[in-house]
């Protein structure tokens, strides 16, 4: 690996690594980690290029980012774990179950989407006006060039299809906002392709994590301990 994550670690017992959104760190999911170490073993991780883990040199995608969480695993003697991602931290999440089931125990994906057309137009229209923009500047702005990277992500990735989705054995959550930027047909589609899933949408926005820390904490822990 190019890269060591940064992340932070908390309680004992089975590991469950918690994967952040597009720009975010493991900061993010402050309002889980005491709720879910009392019961489990927590790492929290900063992504390639996210928070205090660098960039590096390999490929700014999914996919990557996925062998990277393998890498992860593998320095701290990680065998399986469950894994919750969010967002961008949902579709790591979801190619990892693809490609290296084995490694994966129950999975939880929070606002995932197979590909750009799950977010909701209002959303995912200025993301990619501001791609293309970033992408004009990219190679005389290092700050240009992050951004395009980091809207790439958004425009380009994880483009998972459902033949690939079927792939997914592990019991797996798939978890949404009432009011969430991503299509409530598209979150259903998602549970539906997974063959071991169940769907809750709890009162709320995209980041119902923090915002609705109770009720998804309680959702999350229910899954997990059934």
């Amino acid at each position: 690996m190019d890269i060591r994550h940064y992340f932070v670690e908390k309680g004992e017992g089975e590991p469950i690594i918690l994967l952040h959104g597009n720009g975010e760190n493991c900061g993010y999911f402050e309002k889980q980690m005491d709720v879910l170490s009392r019961q489990y073993h927590v790492y929290a991780i900063d992504t390639r290029g996210h928070g205090k883990t660098p960039r590096g040199k390999r490929p700014f995608t999914i996919r990557q980012f996925a062998k990277d969480l393998v890498g992860f695993m593998d320095e701290h003697s990680i065998e399986k774990a469950h894994l919750l991602g969010f967002s961008d931290g949902g579709n790591i999440a979801m190619v990892f179950a693809i490609y290296y089931p084995e490694r994966v125990d129950k999975l939880i994906l929070n606002g995932a989407n197979l590909n750009g057309g799950g977010v909701k137009r209002s959303v995912q229209f200025p993301i990619e006006i501001g791609y293309k923009i970033a992408g004009i500047f990219a190679g005389r702005s290092p700050s240009a060039k992050r951004n395009a990277e980091m809207l790439g992500l958004m425009v380009n990735d994880p483009n998972v299809s459902l033949e690939e989705l079927k792939k997914i054995k592990a019991k797996t959550l798939v978890i949404a906002g009432t009011k969430d930027m991503i299509k409530e047909n598209h979150t259903q589609l998602i549970a539906e392709n997974i063959s071991q899933s169940e769907l809750a949408f709890i009162k709320g926005d995209h980041f119902i994590a923090s915002k609705n820390a109770e009720e998804f904490n309680h959702r999350v822990l229910k899954f997990l301990q059934s």
